[in-house]
């Protein structure tokens, strides 16, 4: 059984298949028909919601896309769609009364979705500039093309005072409510389909033993797509929404250390910190609302070959933590992936944490990251070839190299070749040249629908001339660096 509440309604089922989503429970059996179904996939936003839930005991509000999530996700939070808006005394939310003041409801099927985004982003930021209102919106798409007037009624809410309505009234009865669900069991058994929702890593490590075949499932923002794009059940399901204990963020003297289950969306502030480009890569990673659910364990152990982290992780150097059972073992990341979604895990292992370096003091040389974003969009959409480059110049030869790529190969994966060429020579166009020829034998990519294997080639090597004219510009802009788009 999972309980969760719906608006202040709290729910009870058992009787609901694990692999059913958010959005279909919501049209089928609450006949909430709202939220919308547009792409199925994540990609147009029409079924966002937003979920409240506790963090460190206050409440959080995110959007997320209902499409994607599993029912099980709900357990213990609050769900909330466009219907709950408009107040007991049948008065539009100031949401939904800023888009009709600015006509910005054109046929209307969207629109419930940027309401939802809007009011995730007034619970969050109430103050959100143009730029956080741009990001906040840029998982829903609007097929009549009327982005100006949904632009407009989201200025016209930001405020420096929080955004006052019923929730906000309710909220501390919101949070005695859900505190009431936190310790309740959240099992689900629908004839041959089961879903289990540990509480902790350790509870994880013994499920995982008992049930090796399980399919782990954090944000799911890739996983469900098996069941609503490709109709391939899951049988087991183990969901790592309450595994709190995995979802920190940790600095020490030498590393970024971040939990599995860590949102993507929780993960910008640090990496930002130390790294800018991968902070602003990360704001060209798919939508707000996949961020928010989406973590980087998964993103790391779903081993696609297009991921946007793992290159830039394979950059920096970065290590895994292995848990199985009570036994941990750390490898570096470029040696998890095998093949094509083939990894090193074994049976009843799991991703526990992920050890990213932090840049070292480079008193003596000039080491430099940057990553670059190639893609048909600027916003939500999978790269065509994704780059990141480490580089650490010293008395004007390169000392050490660490370039690697996604979208080249059948995994991530280091341009071995490409690092040989630079390492030892003098840093300059000749030898920045030869590398990018070198590259040819570190990759043989193929063409698909996002870019022909020799526009793949011709760019990846692009990448490394432009990273050697902006090293060489130290007025460069970060923004120049990751906006890249075809």
């Amino acid at each position: 059984m999972i309980k969760f509440l719906l608006n202040q309604e709290v729910r009870e089922e058992d009787q609901v298949s694990p692999n059913m989503t958010v959005l279909s429970y919501l049209r089928t059996h609450v006949k909430k028909t709202g939220t919308k179904e547009g792409c199925g996939s994540g990609d147009c936003g029409a079924c966002t919601v937003v979920l409240g839930e506790l963090v460190n005991g206050k409440l959080q509000y995110r959007s997320v896309n209902s499409c994607l999530t599993f029912i099980s996700a709900l357990h213990g939070k609050q769900l909330i769609t466009v219907e709950d808006l408009q107040s007991t005394d049948n008065k539009l939310h100031p949401v939904q009364q800023a888009v009709v003041d600015f006509h910005g409801s054109q046929c209307g099927y969207c629109t419930p979705g940027f309401i939802m985004s809007m009011f995730a982003l007034g619970k969050n930021k109430p103050n959100a500039n143009k730029e956080e209102i741009f990001e906040s919106l840029a998982g829903n798409l609007c097929r009549c093309t009327g982005y100006r007037p949904i632009v407009d009624a989201a200025m016209s809410l930001s405020t420096e005072k929080p955004l006052l309505d019923q929730f906000a009234e309710l909220e501390q009865a919101t949070v005695a409510k859900l505190k009431q669900l936190e310790d309740q069991p959240a099992t689900l058994t629908y004839d041959d389909l089961y879903s289990f929702s540990p509480r902790s890593t350790d509870e994880l490590a013994t499920l995982l033993l008992t049930h090796p075949d399980a399919r782990l499932v954090a944000g799911g923002t890739d996983l469900s797509l098996e069941v609503t794009q490709f109709h391939r059940p899951i049988d087991k399901l183990i969901n790592l929404g309450l595994v709190e204990d995995m979802k920190h963020l940790l600095e020490t003297d030498t590393h970024i250390e971040i939990g599995a289950n860590l949102p993507i969306s929780d993960c910008y502030q640090a990496l930002s910190k130390y790294y800018p480009d991968f902070g602003e890569l990360l704001h060209r990673f798919a939508s707000l609302q996949v961020r928010n659910q989406g973590t980087l364990g998964g993103n790391i152990g779903n081993a696609s070959p297009i991921g946007d982290t793992p290159p830039l992780l394979i950059a920096l150097d970065t290590e895994l933590v292995l848990r199985k059972s009570n036994q941990r073992r750390t490898i570096a990341l470029e040696d998890y992936f095998i093949s094509y979604k083939v990894t090193a895990q074994q049976p009843s292992e799991f991703i526990e944490k992920i050890l990213i370096p932090k840049p070292a003091n480079n008193t003596d040389g000039h080491k430099e990251f940057r990553a670059y974003k190639l893609s048909k969009r600027l916003d939500d959409d999978i790269s065509a070839v994704c780059g990141a480059f480490n580089i650490d110049v010293k008395n004007g030869k390169v000392a050490d190299a660490r370039i690697a790529f996604g979208g080249m190969a059948a995994t991530p994966k280091r341009a071995s070749s490409c690092e040989e060429a630079l390492i030892g020579k003098v840093w300059s166009i000749a030898t920045v040249k030869a590398a990018m020829q070198a590259l040819e034998q570190d990759f043989e990519p193929l063409s698909d629908f996002r870019a022909s294997k020799e526009y793949r080639t011709l760019t990846a090597a692009n990448m490394l001339h432009r990273f050697f004219i902006e090293q060489q510009n130290t007025n460069s802009q970060i923004e120049t660096r990751v906006t890249s788009y075809v």
